[in-house]
């Protein structure tokens, strides 16, 4: 299994902007016969009209398993996001990855710097002939307008097996069709369009008769079983919303924990998950204004039991976290990869 950090930015983080001129722009230009006299000030000109900005996200809120199976794609590969922000497909570009080439997503909670990319996740998939080698078969030589339109007996959902995997909580479920679903509710003439339209929902967590429902993904000669975990995240409006974050237990008892966004450097009642895993993607503030619905980065130092600390990845939301050298296993960065069990 493999992670790696998206660079999503936070819900009131932006990322860097920086300009920057091509190197076939700058080459063309040293080599212009106008310019090889031309003074400084001239050169310097000419390159600035030819600048564009370039965006960096530097904030890691989601991130990308990848697990060593067959796809829904067709391909080896399986690769599920942990949450999609509004950027997230600026990152996925980054990694040379576009919609096309992910086959899942697990939500943790329905802030927008978790969810703000599901209408590019659905809308994309969906209108994509080319999905999975059933949405091929299921299409056909027809548009995919006209599919959806003309052909009744499938609405309001198509095979499960032609679009994405959505893993999530049932708590979380009705949270994100109301924030989603003004968005998703665009496929001319289908009635009765839902989040089921675009996705293979699975209900995964603690369910309304009781048991607890997981899903294993296989991962080489082994497997890994993913469980989502209760944190609190924030209490407004006199109301709890609770961000499920994920356990992911490997065959061989290797332990990966996700807390995603959390209110506490370490929940009370998630104690024991913190010291059972092996290694820990843990959230944290930067800021010099703490918000209280995060960890801040001075808690993680003063206050965290040294073991536990050993076992943190840091990923952050403002600038890049300041602490003691060998502290923490390490601090992501968009981008950053990491191969379990390790």
């Amino acid at each position: 299994m493999k992670i790696t950090s998206l660079g999503v930015n936070a819900a009131f983080s932006t990322g860097a902007f920086e300009e920057v001129i091509s190197i076939e722009d700058a080459f063309r230009i040293a080599q212009s016969p106008e310019m090889r006299q031309a003074s400084p000030e001239i050169i310097a000109a000419e390159l600035n009209k030819h600048k564009k900005k370039l965006y960096s996200p530097k904030w890691q809120a989601n991130f990308l398993i990848e697990f060593d199976m067959p796809s829904k794609r067709g391909t080896s590969g399986y690769r599920l996001l942990v949450d999609l922000g509004c950027d997230g497909r600026h990152s996925l570009k980054g990694l040379g990855l576009t919609s096309s080439d992910i086959d899942g997503i697990y939500i943790s909670h329905p802030h927008s710097d978790h969810i703000g990319g599901i209408e590019y996740l659905g809308i994309t998939t969906l209108f994509n002939p080319y999905y999975t080698p059933a949405k091929k078969e299921w299409v056909g030589d027809q548009l995919i307008a006209d599919k959806l339109f003309l052909e009744q007996e499938w609405w309001p959902s198509p095979p499960a097996n032609s679009k994405p995997d959505l893993f999530i909580h049932r708590k979380v479920l009705e949270s994100l069709r109301r924030a989603v679903g003004p968005g998703l509710d665009t496929v001319q003439g289908v009635p009765n369009v839902s989040l089921q339209t675009y996705f293979d929902l699975h209900l995964i967590g603690k369910q309304e008769d009781g048991r607890t429902v997981s899903h294993v993904f296989q991962d080489g000669d082994g497997y890994w079983t993913m469980t989502p975990v209760f944190a609190m995240h924030v209490i407004s409006s006199s109301e709890e919303m609770a961000s499920y974050g994920i356990s992911l237990q490997h065959s061989s008892s290797y332990n990966v924990l996700m807390p995603t966004d959390t209110q506490h450097m370490m929940p009370p009642q998630l104690e024991s998950h913190y010291r059972r895993a092996n290694r820990i993607y843990m959230d944290c503030e930067t800021a010099k204004m703490p918000s209280g619905i995060h960890p801040h980065v001075s808690d993680l130092i003063n206050n965290m039991d040294p073991k536990i600390q050993k076992k943190c990845l840091l990923y952050h939301y403002d600038d890049y976290p300041q602490v003691p050298e060998n502290m923490f296993y390490g601090i992501l960065k968009a981008g950053s990869a990491h191969s379990y069990p390790d």
